[in-house]
């Protein structure tokens, strides 16, 4: 029998209480239906006058009429939804649908031509001479035709055969009707459409945030690129004022050489002069002493005694030599002072120069481009691992270093170390020899039940004198974590702060001095956080140690051993 083919509108099918499509419709005596839940609650607030009417003609009735579900209305209504929902299911697959998607017609043998229809109840789709039955035939009437779209299939429920019209948001998936009544009865159960402008407005916001995220970074990039090129200028103007400033400089030592070279050549000259008139009467003196030698020596020869005698009374006043003259000089060069001088200049303009250089690159250091992100995993650390040594020279007196002196020790009894201005005198403290590079990693290794301090320094601090102006923690030079067999506290600015975290011999220690942070870590199977640090940081800094009374510190990882280390687990189990 052919399926009757009704038109109703949905107005006709809407609750007059509620005003929405009814929903489980039952019939009151006088005919007209209603939701069950709303005349329900309409009666229930008349029970008390026990008088019980119709909302929509106002006919009472007595006793309260015992309402039943319309099946015939349900039914209706069912099929409307349905229809509404196949309806609004092609019109969302006609708007995602690709135009400039070629379809080919399933109709056509041999060559196919460009399907134009596609037909959600054939799930087939046609070219414009195939799809013409379907606007001609009664029998295609009930037909929902979109615009071509492929693939009709995979938008078909394999188990029903039917469109996947419906989104299960408990499920996060596309079903048809018949699985939502089957098998989703108790879900949020929404059409495809209503779930597709919801994502697409999801969809929106999100590119609406990528649009403005990519700004950002953009602008950014952009900025960055600015200040890349300012800082190259800048950096190619200070090569050139540095070139200049060099070459004035050589040519002033230049000039200063001179200046030395004819100053050595005047004293040279007037040194010879004094020196050329004694050696001209040296050379007179010798000529005459040589010309009375030969008058003696041929006086020596004559045989005739009277004439010896004769010739000697004439001549012996003559003979007779004058050792009255005498030449003092230095064989010790004048200019060995000078020379010595010349080198003690030398030395104390390469420290000038030295020193000068080293506040150049303390200055390049804290006025980088940009601040790096603080590493998140231990192999990323790692990469920022430098090497460090402890400084004999700064080490107390109750201190002793040993294993290539990464490894110190406190004890009762007193090393002899020459005196040195760098030394700590009142505390149990010790510096590291390097300066710390601008990013650094180190890790340490404590033992002990007195406590042992892990710190950083200005290398201004003071060795002698009060504990606020020595003290790693107690000056606004110094910061230090202390690690108790049982606990940590943190020293900073003369301030104490306690801070907790797991308890490891081993202490891992990050410093960002361009960004003005300092991190310190707890390190065992993982790392954990135990207290971060953020200020300004104004001088280079260096690592130090306070050592407890029978505690010990060992700076373990150096940047050689972590260039092989391949991850933190493998660097852990080394010793």
């Amino acid at each position: 029998m052919a399926e009757a083919s009704i038109s109703i509108g949905q107005e006709h099918l809407n609750c007059s209480i509620c005003l929405s499509l009814l929903n489980k419709p039952v019939t009151t005596p006088c005919g007209h239906s209603f939701c069950m839940v709303c005349i329900n609650g309409y009666w229930d607030a008349k029970d008390q006058k026990k008088a019980y009417s119709c909302p929509q003609c106002r006919e009472t009735f007595t006793p309260r009429p015992v309402l039943r579900k319309n099946n015939v209305l349900t039914e209706i209504i069912a099929r409307l939804e349905k229809q509404e929902h196949q309806t609004s299911f092609a019109q969302a697959l006609d708007i995602i649908s690709i135009e400039a998607e070629d379809v080919e017609c399933d109709s056509c043998i041999g060559v196919k031509e460009k399907a134009v229809k596609s037909c959600l109840t054939c799930l087939a789709s046609y070219c414009d001479v195939h799809v013409q039955a379907h606007h001609e035939s009664p029998a295609f009437k009930k037909h929902t035709l979109i615009k071509a779209l492929g693939n009709l299939h995979e938008k078909t429920c394999a188990q029903h055969n039917k469109l996947l019209e419906m989104f299960c948001r408990n499920d996060q998936r596309v079903i048809c009707y018949q699985c939502s009544v089957d098998k989703h009865g108790d879900h949020d159960i929404v059409p495809v459409q209503e779930e597709w402008i919801k994502k697409q407005s999801y969809f929106k916001d999100l590119q609406h945030k990528y649009q403005t995220k990519i700004k950002m970074r953009e602008k950014t990039l952009q900025e960055l690129k600015d200040v890349i090129d300012a800082y190259k200028r800048s950096a190619q103007e200070a090569v050139e004022d540095t070139e200049k400033i060099f070459n004035e400089l050589l040519m002033s030592i230049e000039k200063r050489r001179s200046e030395v070279t004819n100053l050595i050549r005047a004293q040279e000259k007037a040194e010879l002069a004094q020196t050329a008139e004694v050696l001209k009467q040296l050379e007179t003196e010798i000529a005459d002493v040589k010309k009375k030698q030969a008058q003696l020596e041929k006086l020596s020869q004559t045989s005739g005694y009277v004439h010896f005698l004769q010739r000697f009374q004439f001549l012996g006043s003559e003979l007779e030599t004058d050792d009255s003259f005498k030449v003092d000089y230095n064989r010790q060069s004048s200019f060995d002072n000078f020379k010595k001088s010349i080198i003690q200049l030398k030395e104390e303009v390469e420290e000038f120069c030295k020193e000068k250089v080293e506040n150049i690159s303390e200055n390049v250091i804290f006025n980088q481009i940009i601040v790096m992100p603080e590493p998140k995993t231990r192999a990323e650390f790692l990469k920022y691992t430098c090497e460090l040594s402890l400084d004999p020279n700064t080490a107390h007196c109750f201190l002793e270093l040993a294993n290539d002196n990464t490894y110190v020790t406190s004890g009762n009894r007193k090393h002899e170390y020459p005196d040195h201005p760098e030394r700590f005198a009142e505390f149990l403290q010790v510096l590291c020899k390097q300066r710390m590079p601008p990013r650094a990693y180190w890790e340490v290794e404590v033992n002990g039940k007195n406590g042992v301090s892990i710190a950083v320094s200005y290398k201004s601090i003071n060795r002698k004198g009060s504990q606020n102006e020595s003290r790693f923690g107690h000056n606004t030079q110094s910061w230090r974590l202390v690690r108790y067999p049982k606990g940590y506290c943190f020293w900073q600015n003369n301030t104490k702060i306690n801070v907790s975290g797991p308890i490891s011999q081993r202490i891992g220690v990050y410093l960002d001095q361009k960004a003005g942070t300092l991190s310190i870590y707890s390190v065992s199977d993982k790392m954990t956080l135990i207290h971060k640090v953020t200020t300004a940081f104004t001088q280079p800094l260096y690592a130090g140690f306070g050592i407890g009374t029978g505690s010990s510190a060992k700076i373990y990882l150096q940047a050689s051993e972590a260039m092989t280390t391949t991850d933190g687990a493998q660097c852990l189990k080394k010793k």
